[in-house]
């Protein structure tokens, strides 16, 4: 059995997507605990053995079931959560256990870092484990999953029991399908889709920072099916234990998403440039881009999709379909 966590949840879904569909397993304990009324649809095609209540997973684990691999993609993913006690709860404390469990059993354990804790990117993008305490994450969302890589790396380096093979991943900005329970969370690819049919223009930020221009502040943007498909490489070929990330290696601008958005809807594009709200000021990254030579030494070859592919595939296959549920 392979157990993944969050797994009714973009990521999470998508990888169990990728397992039936291009790997053939259908032996998946899908656990997760849903907050949207629809989210429950991000299930419907997939193939699976069992689903439990987050609540539940302990239980089961007791039981003796043999577990091949466990992808932990559970987590408060929000940006904007503000009760610390809570992240600590489901982003730290749920996290060792699984790891302590894994390393118990000599279980894989696969999980999601985050690039939220790379902060303002002062330190650059590069998964370096040896520079990890210098970063700064902005939110506190950011800071439980870089608490939760240090304390990995701290298992390690004082010689505490781990799983034999353990990998955190570092999404960028993730988008494509299974994402529509993420509400003001879901990716702009798929606020533009959205905005733009029911308004016929897209708003995006005017810049304020000397040297981009409105619409050119630059993001790493990453399909989710080539997020999964990492994931998937190292939970069926093995490979070298640490944190990894998870992008394209080419910052790419949100005027560029827009557009190619509403060019795959078969429409001329229309741009909007609004403001940045204040509280934003400061705090708004111009710049990420996922530094992607330890994935490739680590063995990773595949190629990515591009910008233009990825959404296009996106909102031609999924998004202007009658089902867009992967």
């Amino acid at each position: 059995m392979i157990v993944i966590t969050g797994g009714a949840g973009m990521i999470g879904s998508m990888i169990a997507w990728h397992l039936n569909t291009q790997a053939g397993r259908d032996d998946l304990v899908i656990v997760d605990r849903l907050h949207h009324p629809e989210q429950w649809q991000n299930l419907v095609h997939r193939k699976y053995a069992q689903y439990l209540d987050k609540d539940e997973l302990a239980g089961w684990l007791e039981q003796g079931h043999k577990v091949e691999a466990v992808i932990h993609m559970g987590a408060i993913s929000a940006t904007t959560e503000r009760d610390f006690n809570k992240l600590v709860q489901d982003n730290i404390h749920f996290s060792q256990a699984l790891w302590q469990y894994c390393a118990d059993k000599g279980i894989p354990f696969l999980y999601a870092s985050s690039a939220a804790t790379y902060g303002g990117g002062e330190k650059g993008y590069v998964d370096d484990e040896s520079s990890i305490d210098s970063l700064r994450p902005l939110n506190g969302y950011g800071y439980s999953k870089q608490f939760f890589d240090q304390w990995a790396l701290r298992q390690v380096r004082t010689q505490q029991a781990v799983p034999p093979q353990w990998q955190g991943f570092k999404f960028f900005n993730v988008y494509g399908p299974n994402e529509y329970h993420k509400e003001r969370m879901a990716s702009v690819a798929f606020h533009t889709f959205n905005q733009f049919r029911e308004h016929g223009t897209v708003k995006l930020f005017k810049s304020h920072v000397e040297g981009y221009a409105d619409g050119m502040q630059l993001r790493d943007f990453v399909y989710v099916k080539d997020a999964a498909a990492v994931v998937a490489h190292f939970l069926l070929q093995g490979g070298a234990s640490g944190i990894y990330n998870i992008g394209t290696g080419k910052a790419r601008a949100f005027r560029d998403l827009a557009t190619n958005v509403m060019t795959s809807m078969g429409k001329t594009p229309s741009i909007t440039y609004i403001d940045m709200p204040q509280d934003l000021h400061g705090k708004y990254q111009y710049f990420t881009e996922a530094s992607m030579q330890k994935l490739q030494a680590a063995g990773y070859t595949s190629a990515f999709h591009t910008l233009e592919e990825g959404v296009r595939d996106y909102v031609q296959n999924y998004l202007l379909q009658a089902d867009p549920y992967a």
